[in-house]
């Protein structure tokens, strides 16, 4: 018998201020409606990064519709990173703008590939930073999300040292090294302001310790220190969900951009996040 195949298709959503967002939807095709994923890259990311395609494409043949974007700020529109200038400006309020206008873009059924997709079921999955903003949504909205799972997700969204935060505040600019690009990238003042104006809304540990949501916390332990340490306060802090620790896995599994193929502890990460997903999974009068 032979395989369907997944298919994939491209979208753009026209934001305020001049701001778009880039996605793609990837979703097997065989006429069914299915769960979907709502997949976000971390800081310094993109949807087309290291293994962001791989992975969608390996879920997608699980029976999920795979949504993979770049958030409106990241800083690359047609190659990475050629919008620094935008970069400079993200922050935390912005990406779960993001989100939601990717949810709400699916709900509408406003994407390609729409009539495959079950818009009673979705997940969240997201790596790195995309895991401490798809918890932080989540909890936002009990209604809408079904799941989450994110993979060495960060605990805290100050993601700088305390002399960096003094700097960008009293300079308006600092500037932070991207070891692949050898790019300067700049991060401006609005995003410590933003923090300092959300502290309980993006309380990461605060917000999984309370939403009811069922999340899955994936881990590397040869991750980052502060990573680590961030996955074990979480673990602390809401015992109710469950926690995954993948032994030798680094912060991307392993993967690299470009891709050059995937590894042991991705294909782990994937399994026990589609194996999550697939047991949260209701039959839908979509279906």
């Amino acid at each position: 018998m032979e395989e369907r195949k997944v298919l994939q298709q491209s979208f753009r959503l026209e934001l305020e201020d001049g701001l778009s967002l880039k996605g793609d939807v990837r979703v097997r095709e065989d006429g069914g409606r299915k769960p979907v994923i709502l997949f976000s890259h971390g800081f310094k990311g993109f949807k087309d990064w290291g293994f962001m395609p791989y992975a969608a494409e390996k879920l997608a043949l699980q029976e999920f519709a795979v949504i993979t974007f770049n958030y409106s700020c990241n800083g690359v529109d047609v190659t990475d990173f050629d919008e620094l200038e935008r970069f400079a400006q993200n922050t935390y309020s912005r990406e779960l703008a993001d989100l939601e206008a990717v949810l709400s873009a699916v709900l509408e059924e406003r994407l390609p590939l729409a009539g495959l997709m079950d818009r009673g079921q979705v997940f969240l999955l997201g790596h790195s930073r995309g895991g401490g903003n798809s918890v932080l949504f989540a909890a936002e909205h009990p209604d809408r999300i079904h799941g989450v799972v994110t993979w060495n997700g960060i605990a805290d969204c100050d993601l700088f040292t305390a002399e960096f935060r003094e700097q960008v505040l009293r300079e308006g600019v600092g500037y932070v090294d991207n070891a692949r690009t050898k790019q300067k990238m700049p991060i401006a003042a609005s995003f410590f302001e933003d923090l300092d104006r959300n502290r309980e809304r993006f309380d990461i540990k605060a917000k999984a310790a309370v939403m009811g949501t069922p999340v899955l916390f994936i881990q590397g332990d040869r991750d980052s220190e502060r990573i680590w340490t961030g996955f074990e306060q979480l673990r602390a802090a809401a015992p109710r969900h469950r926690f995954a620790v993948l032994e030798g896995a680094n912060h991307t599994f392993g993967a690299v951009h470009p891709f050059a193929g995937t590894t042991e502890d991705l294909e782990r990460a994937i399994e026990r996040t589609g194996a999550f997903f697939a047991s949260l999974r209701v039959k839908s009068e979509e279906s």
